[in-house]
């Protein structure tokens, strides 16, 4: 299981790549992204900004993305090309974001990579998770990042087990991934590319590409014709 497996890191965020190799298994990318931000220099002061927004720290934000009145952002923040920032928005450190992203109303993000086109519109939290390119979550999605007894998070496929070393990890959603409204992500879970998560479930382990999860097996897509 590797990176490349999920997700392919945009040209928007080439800059980062030194960082994100992609025959490491895509857990590793959440160790890299404080190595990845180290480097980012804040231009938050040359940009003009609505007032009641707070922004501290180094924050680098491209000049087209859209802030709203009010929103919170505390570096090290990289927040790329006609991203939309909407009210209330929590971004609380070692958060990445591509080009054209939603980062939405009443939605917190911490030690995050978005790649293009994520779609996180309403009240969710994005913690130590990867999102990859055009994942899109419903309402009120969780990515729980932490187990109740604390122990270092494990994930199993049908074959393997494998120790990520890990204490705080989310999601790892692939490219093109669905999540439904209400929806909790338990820690460690993995999406495969075009995965989709039905609403109001709590859902764990390895979802493979192309499937459906819900409350009853998973069961396999029938391919889209595009």
């Amino acid at each position: 299981m590797k990176a490349s497996d999920f997700f392919t890191l945009p040209a928007s965020l080439a800059r980062f790549a030194p960082h994100f190799s992609a025959e490491v298994p895509p857990w590793d990318w959440l160790k890299q992204i404080a190595a990845a931000c180290a480097g980012i220099e804040g231009n938050s002061a040359e940009l003009k900004r609505p007032p009641g927004g707070h922004i501290e720290g180094r924050v680098w934000l491209h000049p087209s993305v859209k802030l709203p009145a009010y929103c919170t952002i505390i570096g090290p923040v990289w927040i790329g090309a006609k991203c939309d920032i909407r009210p209330g928005a929590f971004i609380r450190g070692n958060v990445i974001a591509g080009e054209g992203c939603v980062l939405g109303n009443a939605c917190e993000f911490k030690n995050c990579l978005l790649m293009d086109g994520v779609q996180v519109p309403h009240f969710s939290y994005v913690g130590d998770s990867i999102l990859g390119n055009r994942a899109h979550f419903g309402a009120g999605v969780i990515c729980s990042n932490l187990r109740l007894d604390q122990q270092p998070i494990v994930v199993r496929t049908a074959d393997a087990s494998h120790e990520t070393g890990l204490r705080k990890f989310g999601a790892i959603v692939g490219d093109g991934a669905e999540v439904g409204c209400n929806v909790v992500l338990n820690p460690g879970t993995v999406l495969g590319p075009r995965a989709l998560v039905t609403p109001a479930i709590a859902v764990g382990g390895f979802i493979p590409a192309a499937t459906i999860a819900h409350a009853r097996p998973a069961i396999k897509l029938i391919p889209r014709r595009d």
